[in-house]
């Protein structure tokens, strides 16, 4: 696996930065421009936004003498400049640098997300479209074989959901002011809540939550009043994946700020998914993806020397009981002989350098 230049990951921490930094206002928004006009031998200024449509909408701003105004004008200006200049920062990553841009849709969803607040609600980008933030995450360059997707997978705790006492804009008009074709799919619950949205080619977007209670609640919708009207499915080992989440870049035009699993999490996580993967329907695919994605973390850890990371993620996850323990064996067993063999070494790798004791999946 090859390393992405330590220019390149440079870059990348000063997209981050300037992202963080980025000051954006719902009145003023980077897409629109401040216009001044001359009227009665008076200068004003008023604000020129994109309609969606071909036109524009003109926002009265104020006269030209207020100081207050004039300074916005300024700082609008500086702040497109410096979006031009990131644009040009994940130009130059994803082309030059080796690192990952999702598809189209992948990162106008989870920009719209985020401008609406996902992730200041403590939101986490799951599933393959985070996945594709680990190669500017762990300065690796990763496969594109294992990015694809047609989905993007959003989770959130259920106690934050219910205790920020704050919530994202209606996620029906998120979605749609993307693609105006998304619709709640219903749930199998029968539920009138609905905790997927797909658009008309068949782009889905899922809202999971964290169950740690009673097999009764697996097939039921779990009410989120943070996610703007999306209720949640509760999945099992979730709270597990989304715990001490990370900070890092999706590199999506001029790059969104977003929350992902740990890389070492992630790994872990995706055996156990694949071991309780169906292998009817798309089952079958999706567990070999599970498999490849875990493969090139534990090659990616090793190779940037987090084998300490990882083996304190499994012990926490071994020591969960023996249903863990199980579903962890079962994933390993999937794994090529060559990957198998190098997730052990890092394990005790790991374990050596925590000072702690282990049990790789695979007995001695």
């Amino acid at each position: 696996m090859k390393s992405v230049d330590l220019m390149y990951q440079t870059m990348l921490a000063e997209l981050g930065q300037r992202s963080l930094d980025a000051a954006w206002t719902a009145d003023f928004p980077s897409e629109g421009r401040f216009t001044p006009a001359n009227i009665k031998g008076r200068k004003y200024w008023y604000f020129d936004i994109p309609d969606g449509h071909g036109g524009t909408k003109r926002r009265y701003v104020g006269p030209d003498n207020d100081p207050d105004i004039s300074q916005r004008v300024a700082d609008h200006k500086r702040d497109k400049d410096d979006l031009r200049a990131r644009r040009r920062l994940v130009n130059t990553l994803t082309r030059e640098g080796g690192m990952i841009a999702p598809d189209a849709m992948s990162g106008d969803i989870v920009q719209a997300l985020a401008d609406g607040g996902l992730f200041r609600l403590r939101g986490v980008l799951i599933g393959t479209v985070a996945f594709q933030c680990y190669s500017g995450l762990l300065g690796v360059r990763l496969p594109m074989a294992a990015i694809l997707t047609g989905d993007a997978d959003i989770a959130q705790d259920y106690a934050i959901s219910r205790e920020v006492e704050d919530s994202l804009p209606p996620i029906i008009e998120l979605l749609q002011g993307v693609d105006a074709s998304f619709r709640p799919v219903p749930h199998r619950s029968g539920s009138a809540a609905s905790s997927a949205f797909q658009n008309a080619d068949g782009y889905r977007v899922e809202f999971l939550t964290s169950n740690r209670g009673s097999d009764d609640y697996v097939d039921q919708l779990a009410n989120m009043p943070a996610l703007g009207g999306a209720s949640a499915d509760p999945l099992r080992s979730l709270d597990f994946l989304i715990r001490e989440p990370v900070r890092t870049m999706l590199l999506h035009r001029s790059g969104v700020p977003v929350v992902v699993p740990d890389p070492s999490r992630y790994a872990v996580h995706k055996l156990i998914v694949a071991s309780r993967r169906h292998i009817n329907g798309q089952g079958l695919a999706k567990r070999q993806k599970d498999i490849r994605q875990a493969a090139l973390l534990f090659e990616a850890l090793q190779q940037t020397r987090r084998s300490a990371d990882l083996a304190l993620v499994y012990n926490e996850a071994w020591e969960r009981g023996p249903a863990w323990q199980d579903a962890i064996r079962i994933g390993a067993g999937m794994l090529p002989a060559s990957d198998a063999d190098r997730f052990k070494t890092v394990l005790i790798d790991g374990a050596k350098k925590n000072r702690e004791e282990i049990e790789p999946p695979f007995g001695d």
